[in-house]
């Protein structure tokens, strides 16, 4: 299907066609767009040509493949500042993935964004430029100040523009009307010194990427086990008779869980995907680095079922399962672990009371899922001595969320599938280190012995209210409440949820600050003073005042490891990010008794003073050092129940009605996979087929049926928030696609502008994303032509 419009560069702002996100954002933006069934193996060949083709664009025939064999670790390999996938235990040679690669070429750019740059550039000019645009335009390379008369960014000393923040910060009426915000990239070190800088200061506002993407799991997992934190290691991956993969597109999220899966099916594990979409990581994969696999073109299963419920009908799938494995211990003593469900938990009388009265009618209505289809579930689960769940955003994004999570818990403690090798629960985490910011501090609600520790370690009087999260912050900086923003990585404006509400929002505040490596929409949606701070990427060298420093990060099975970088940085003007913590915490606390500057000499003591405060961190600076990190320890893995209760503990939350109201349709997003978070790299999705094409909505063949749509056809879609209010985008394309009846799916960030501020879960906070109720019609007009990350036309 060919386009034949040329579509305009459009206004950005909004003021000629509000709503219309760009027909291309890549390089290969405007051609010719199409879609068709993916039957290739996942990674493999397609994967390998990927990587040649990143490596040949970036113009790195020499530090590229060098990069891919010697990373970031003393003793060789590639750590991969991308996702949190763990290491494999064996080595991490090769240890890679197709995202990974691309990830560091991104970073590794020879292109500069410097001051002759911002000097040829006004930021009204930029706003026009798609998101692809703006970052591959390259690395920043100095600090730079928003000058409102030019309406250009131009340089600043480091020394002006920290005093700059601490006179802001200062010049407050109270410590509160600031917030400061956290994205996945953050190493632990600087983590802990900006959790530090922020409580001296006197806030706990410190929102971060988790309130949008796992919040749920954690409060979940905390309710049902006394840890935020998934109990499973690649070890019980390993070991497990049964992987149950929820709501994850691993070829794209997690590329490297694709290893593991093959493995699993190689050994004879059952390996069962839920998720709305049928994923090519649910299908069978070529593992590059196994190069007989390679060059024989022999592929390995990844799965041996696939499930497809409804947005929303995981909860109700679960608790079919349930019910079906409490109606076999009727008969069979096995099929639940009675004397672990005696000794270890609590609440699971009520719980079966529950379950019993619950309806296989309710139950089908809400997942989607036939009850024939639910029992085959469930008699895998029941022939299965040792199993593993695992979960992503498809399930957390969600209003019941949390009560889902729980519910994972309660399947697993029914036949006593934790604290015991090859079992438990096993969150997948997104960025490389979202996990490990929430470990070393950044919580707007934190735990009462952190606060403690950091009182008695650091002295300091940390503030004991909670503060803002994500969603919090926004409609703070809306009113006015919060008054300076800091942004410690990440693209606040577009991975938020209400992009005309956040634009606003940041608008309306006297000072942003984003510390960043490249040009992203964040730095245009600016406050009334802006500064630009450009740090330190991972794959670059950080030299201080004692020599080469290295950062640690966890990864979603709380392995904690150091890296160090091997480039050299992109501009002598850049500073790390704990240097940069540093000097604004010392221009914001001038009287503070805190070695800010010692600390930014030698990370060595950032970690002594961590080991003393975090539980888990003991002798930090010698473990970290082992070959390949340590682990955390997680009680409740050890069967060890960190509850009010002191036991696991069964929830009882009653099955919602996810069913979308008739003539309207549940919405996700979710990424393609020539993309990183907010970052894309091309208008790609070969894992579904795709190609120069991002404003698709894929639809049940029967839906766009009942709304007289062909393929391709342009629509419409208006989302109805629970405020009463609504959203539109327009001119996107119907594409048929194997999908739920009522569920539909497209990307994100252009559909953010869809999810309300108002539409966040009452359990989590998190925004709705997974979860939006929408109305498809018929486009009134033209393919859609505005750049994505407009803010969208909203009504009453």
């Amino acid at each position: 299907m060919t386009d034949d419009k040329t579509p305009d560069t459009g206004d950005l702002l909004g003021q000629g066609a509000p709503g219309r996100p760009a027909v291309g954002r890549g390089p290969n933006a405007g051609g010719e767009f199409s879609q068709e069934d993916y039957h290739h193996p996942s990674a493999g060949w397609g994967a390998a040509r990927s990587v040649i083709k990143v490596l040949a664009q970036s113009k790195e025939p020499i530090a590229g493949p060098r990069a891919i064999q010697r990373m970031n670790h003393e003793n060789g390999g590639f750590d991969c500042p991308g996702c949190a996938w763990p290491d494999d235990r064996k080595g991490l040679h090769l240890d890679i993935c197709e995202n990974g690669i691309k990830h560091v070429t991104w970073e590794m750019t020879r292109k500069r964004v410097d001051r002759e740059f911002f000097a040829g550039h006004t930021v009204t000019e930029l706003s026009d430029w798609t998101d692809f645009a703006l970052e591959d335009q390259g690395r920043l390379t100095e600090p730079m100040i928003y000058d409102r008369a030019s309406d250009k960014y131009v340089p600043i000393a480091w020394a002006e523009a920290f005093e700059l923040v601490g006179s802001t910060l200062q010049g407050l009426d109270s410590p509160h009307q600031a917030s400061f915000y956290t994205s996945g990239r953050l190493s632990n070190e600087a983590t802990f010194l900006y959790q530090l800088w922020v409580r001296e200061f006197g806030t706990n506002n410190l929102p971060d990427c988790s309130n949008m993407c796992h919040e749920a799991s954690g409060r979940a997992l905390t309710a049902s086990l006394g840890t935020g934190k998934g109990t499973c290691d690649l070890d019980d991956w390993a070991k497990a008779d049964l992987l149950l993969v929820m709501g994850v597109n691993a070829a794209s999220n997690a590329p490297r869980m694709l290893t593991s899966l093959a493995e699993a099916h190689r050994r004879g594990a059952q390996i069962v995907h839920i998720n709305p979409l049928i994923e090519a990581a649910s299908r069978r994969t070529i593992v590059p680095h196994e190069f007989l696999a390679m060059g024989t073109l022999h592929a390995t299963k990844t799965g041996t079922m696939n499930v497809q419920p409804r947005i929303g009908g995981d909860l109700a799938l679960l608790r079919g399962v349930a019910k079906i494995v409490l109606e076999r211990a009727e008969t069979d003593p096995k099929a639940i672990d009675r004397e672990f469900l005696l000794r270890y938990t609590t609440g699971f009388e009520a719980y079966r009371s529950l379950v019993e009265a619950t309806g296989w009618a309710e139950i089908v209505h809400q997942s989607g899922v036939e009850e024939k289809a639910i029992r085959a579930l469930a008699e895998v689960y029941l022939g299965a001595d040792r199993t593993v769940v695992s979960w992503c955003l498809g399930l957390t994004q969600q209003e019941h969320g949390v009560d889902t999570v729980r519910e994972i818990v309660n399947l697993l403690l029914l036949r006593g599938n934790l604290g015991r090798e090859g079992a438990g629960p096993s969150p997948i985490r997104g960025h490389s280190n979202v996990q490990g910011n929430r470990t070393c501090g950044i919580d707007h609600r934190p735990p009462t012995l952190l606060l403690d520790r950091l009182e008695q370690v650091c002295s300091i009087t940390p503030p004991r209210e909670h503060g803002l999260d994500t969603i919090g912050t926004i409609e703070a900086m809306l009113t006015g409440e919060v008054k300076v923003f800091v942004s410690m990585g990440g693209n606040f404006s577009l991975a938020t949820p209400d992009t005309a509400t956040t634009f606003a929002a940041l608008r309306n505040c006297e000072l942003t600050v984003q510390v960043s490596t490249k040009l992203n929409r964040s730095h245009l949606i600016h406050g009334r003073r802006a500064l630009i701070l450009p740090c330190l990427g991972r794959t670059e060298k950080d030299v201080q005042q004692t020599g080469e420093q290295g950062v640690t990060v966890e990864d979603s099975m709380s392995m904690v490891h150091l890296s160090f970088g091997m480039k050299t940085p992109a501009s002598p003007h850049l500073k790390s990010e704990c240097a940069i913590l540093a000097g604004m915490a010392q221009a914001t606390l001038p009287a503070s008794a805190t070695p800010w500057k010692s600390y930014t000499q030698s990370y060595d003591r950032i970690r002594d003073v961590m080991a003393q405060v975090l539980d888990g961190f003991e002798d930090f600076n010698r473990r970290v050092r082992l070959p390949l990190g340590f682990r955390i320890r997680q009680p409740a893995r050890e069967r060890v129940f960190l509850t009010p209760s002191g036991a696991a503990e069964f929830s009882c939350a009653p099955m919602p009605d996810v069913v979308p109201p008739p003539g309207r349709l549940t919405l996700g997003t979710v990424r393609s996979h020539d993309q990183w978070n907010t970052t894309i790299y091309s208008d790609n999705d070969r894992y579904r087929g795709v190609k120069n094409l991002r404003t698709a909505l894929f639809m049940n063949t029967d839906d766009m049926r009942e709304r007289g749509l062909n393929e391709f056809d342009l629509i419409d879609i208006t989302s109805f928030a629970r405020d009463g209010s609504t959203r539109s985008v327009y001119g996107y394309r119907a594409v048929a696609y194997n999908t739920p009846p009522g569920s539909v799916i497209g990307y994100m960030p252009e559909l953010n502008v869809l999810c309300a501020i108002a539409d966040h879960s009452q359990q989590s906070g998190q925004p709705l994303t997974k979860q939006l109720i929408v109305e498809v019609t018929p486009a009134v007009t033209g393919p859609a032509t505005i750049p994505a990350g407009t803010p969208t036309e909203c009504g009453s």
